[in-house]
């Protein structure tokens, strides 16, 4: 029997049905990618223009004169290699932290099974209820005096890390994947000897590597795009990451340097992305495992 579909395979070829079809196809398709495309190739086009060129209406398709130097003159005008290492080095924290923290808890709460489990992560996902912005004024009076400690964590790169590390929805997803895991195999484990710790390492980790992905690109992307939460904890020059470096140079800056700037800026992430593909489409897809 074939794969049952909305339209049936004699629609698709009696009559106008074909030509229907592919006429919609192409032009969603086409849609879809002028929308998603678009803005990324109005970009690195800008980036390559002049400053009269980029400010013109309406605006050009393609640079007149296109001029590479613009990406030098960004990534030396505005410091981005030392932007970007700050960057990378907040993200790589944010994601060691969150891997190890956030995989510990939702182990905990998947197979351990604490007494008050149900009401503790009720309570993590209540919080995804709170706007964001709701909590940056408690989160800093926090930052620039811990509690108990009485220590500021301002220009620290602490002050990122650990607000990332309490993610309720990445405890969510890895919990979810957790459950789908099956008992049998686990009780297999544990008859052989192996206690908690190994059983997460030997069997949960190397099981869960789709759902690790997604995190993974979660915690990068969710650090490299934030801009209000470190323009306020990491106000030093020497300290800024490459979202607030690129605004705070920005307004005594020609618009093509700062566009190309933001080329740069996005590279990374891009290539993280295209590194973990197949593990972060695995993981998005995968619901749970054949017994």
């Amino acid at each position: 029997m074939g794969t049952r579909t909305l339209i049936s395979h004699t629609q698709l070829t009696r009559g106008k049905g074909p030509v229907v079809y592919w006429v919609l196809l192409i032009s969603i398709v086409l849609i879809f990618t002028i929308a998603f495309i678009g803005p990324l190739y109005w970009m690195v086009t800008s980036a390559l223009k002049t400053g009269q060129e980029v400010a013109q209406t309406p605006p050009s398709f393609w640079p007149a004169h296109p001029n590479p130097q613009n990406y030098s003159d960004a990534w030396n005008n505005l410091n981005l290699g030392k932007l970007l290492f700050n960057t990378i080095y907040y993200a790589g924290g944010a994601l060691l932290f969150q891997l190890v923290l956030d995989t510990a808890a939702a182990y905990a709460l998947s197979k351990l099974r604490p007494r008050f489990g149900n009401v503790v992560l009720g309570a993590m996902l209540a919080t995804l209820m709170i706007p964001a912005m709701v909590l940056i004024v408690p989160q800093y009076l926090t930052a620039i005096d811990v509690p108990f400690l009485h220590i500021s964590l301002l220009d620290s790169p602490f002050a990122i890390w650990l607000p990332a590390v309490a993610n309720a929805f990445n405890i969510f997803l890895l919990k979810r994947f957790f459950d789908s895991i099956p008992e049998d195999l686990l009780s297999a484990a544990v008859i052989d000897g192996a206690g908690p710790l190994r059983v997460l390492w030997s069997i949960i980790l190397p099981i869960s590597r789709p759902i690790l992905g997604v995190v993974s690109i979660f915690a990068v992307t969710a650090v490299w795009k934030d801009f209000l939460w470190p323009k306020l904890v990491e106000p030093s020059p020497e300290t800024r990451t490459i979202s607030v470096g690129i605004f705070a140079f920005a307004g005594g800056t020609p618009q093509n340097v700062v566009i190309a700037a933001a080329v740069i800026a996005a590279i990374p992430t891009v290539i993280f992305f295209l590194i973990f593909q197949r593990s972060i489409m695995a993981g998005l897809t995968t619901g749970g495992l054949k017994e």
